[in-house]
């Protein structure tokens, strides 16, 4: 019993260290351009450009298969910033800039009918079938995909409040 114990324990370390060794010596680099550009986007999976998450959207920006402007959330600050790092050129007359929003539910008009539920990538959205439901405002990234489908228009997208940890300095405002 000793003895099986002893060799299935040498056989592990052996294992183990032949693992590490081709681990260290078979792997494959990166590409190191598609770390940066996966690093500026806001990491937030919310899927509005057409991708299921950052990485996915990351990788078709750095092949050049997608716009440096396909990112909502990002604005034009990420579009400038892309264009830049790719040395590309853009127009940004497409680009809007929004201001970041969550989703609130109108607790009276809710019937429950969980079409929201499966449309938000963050699984923000609180609540069950035939019950009413709530957003977890935290976890909301404003995609607006719920906001979409609710049937019965109680989803409201409000901007994100101020408090003490998001407040900012505003840009002072250019002499005419």
């Amino acid at each position: 019993m000793i003895f099986a114990v002893l060799i299935l324990s040498l056989l592990g370390l052996i294992m183990g260290a032949l693992l590490g060794i081709a681990a260290r010596y078979l792997a494959v680099e990166g590409n190191p351009l598609l770390k940066e550009i996966e690093g500026l986007f806001p990491g937030s999976q919310c899927g509005q450009c057409g991708y299921p998450g950052c990485n996915a959207a990351a990788e078709a920006v750095a092949n050049g298969q997608a716009p440096v402007t396909l990112c909502p959330p990002g604005g034009k600050g990420l579009a400038e910033t892309l264009a830049g790092k790719l040395g590309v050129s853009i127009d940004l007359s497409s680009v809007e800039e929004k201001e970041p929003r969550f989703a609130f539910v109108h607790e009276n008009l809710c019937i429950g009918c969980t079409k929201c539920l499966k449309r938000c990538p963050t699984d923000a959205i609180i609540g069950g079938p035939r019950q009413i439901h709530g957003v977890f405002a935290e976890a909301c990234t404003g995609c607006e995909k719920c906001f979409e489908v609710c049937p019965t228009e109680c989803i409201e997208m409000r901007p994100i409040p101020a408090t003490l940890q998001t407040w900012y300095w505003p840009n002072p405002a250019k002499a005419a």
